[in-house]
């Protein structure tokens, strides 16, 4: 049995039975920064001069060295909009696209009428023919 679990005897049965912990702890959420905070983070971290300032300026932002990094890099490649986060996600589609997807299925679904049509057509034709 863990400390952390409280327990609570049961003194008809003389049983310890289990308390759950009531509290729920939320999930991680990934972290979005603008760019604005981007460049300020990078302007900070180009000023440090002596040892250890970048190291106390990432534990105090709670960043790692590995956005820096990437930053650096974006920044370096004249990405400033780079520097913005991006939408995630399955890109929009253009709506002469739906369109036309949706005129393929009709035109599939109005060629299945007529083939349909089309052979009622010609059992009826044969059906005459034979009885006549």
């Amino acid at each position: 049995m863990s400390h952390s679990e409280p327990t609570q005897t049961n003194a008809e049965d003389k049983r310890e039975a289990r308390v759950p912990e009531p509290e729920v702890l939320p999930g991680a959420k990934r972290r979005r920064f603008s760019a604005e905070y981007k460049q300020r983070i990078l302007e900070e971290a180009d000023g440090c001069t002596q040892r250890g300032q970048i190291g106390a300026l990432l534990r105090r932002e709670g960043l790692y060295s590995s956005h820096l990094s990437k930053w650096r890099q974006q920044r370096s490649l004249g990405q400033l909009e780079g520097l913005s986060p991006k939408k995630r996600g399955r890109k929009p589609q253009d709506p002469a696209v739906e369109e036309v997807a949706r005129l393929q299925r009709e035109n599939e679904r109005l060629r299945a009428r007529l083939e349909q049509a089309e052979m009622i057509i010609d059992v009826q034709k044969n059906f005459r023919s034979y009885w006549a």
